[in-house]
């Protein structure tokens, strides 16, 4: 997992904005062992972002004495504030068997969870849980809900998956005109399908 390049949490008082923001300038300036010490600072005053991140370094093996258990504390803290990077992260977590057994139903909660708090990734997980019927009962209404998420976000391979879904009617009532919009966002997006199937759209209007 890669520390993004996050703005300042809108609720991060000013008194608390330099320290966080310095922190964040070392770490990608590749001074480490600075930028734990800011995190660190940050974390134990309460704050997500500093916690987060502190986790982050933890689950990079980039600290003294790292550990995946390290990760999963600061990550909770940050979860409980409703911090949805710190839920998706959980959820990669479990999902990845790095706090316990692998269990595909958790990472799911914990992908809906930060769907629902704007993540664009994790909505194009919990879709996939509900679309393939893994870790969630299978449900095309609601897989097509959350993919519809992530591709207004900008997940191409969700607006391709959108698109395909309006066009076949599957979760959702099938509308010709939206599978085109959504077919044309992935293909200018590059998605090499999309732009296969919008030609094929055109072929068939020419020929009819």
């Amino acid at each position: 997992m890669k520390i993004p390049l996050i703005a300042l949490l809108l609720t991060t008082s000013l008194a608390q904005a330099a320290p966080i923001d310095d922190a964040i300038a070392a770490y990608e300036d590749g001074r480490l062992s600075v930028a734990a010490k800011g995190f660190t600072a940050a974390a134990r005053r309460g704050e997500a972002l500093g916690q987060f991140n502190l986790a982050m370094m933890h689950l990079r093996r980039e600290l003294p004495g790292a550990t995946d258990a390290q990760a999963w504390r600061w990550l909770q803290r940050a979860a409980a504030q409703k911090f949805a990077l710190a839920e998706n992260a959980l959820g990669e977590m479990i999902e990845q068997g790095r706090h316990g057994k692998p269990d595909t139903a958790a990472a799911c909660d914990w992908f809906e969870r930060a769907a629902g708090h704007g993540h664009a990734d994790a909505a194009q997980d919990i879709a996939t849980c509900f679309y393939l019927g893994r870790g969630r009962p299978q449900d095309m209404t609601q897989a097509h809900r959350w993919y519809l998420d992530a591709a207004k976000a900008g997940d191409v391979g969700a607006q391709y998956l959108v698109a395909s879904m309006f066009e076949t009617g599957l979760g959702v009532d099938a509308d010709a005109r939206l599978a085109r919009y959504w077919y044309e966002v992935a293909a200018k997006n590059g998605d090499v399908a999309a732009k296969a199937k919008l030609k094929a759209l055109q072929d068939a209007d020419a020929a009819s």
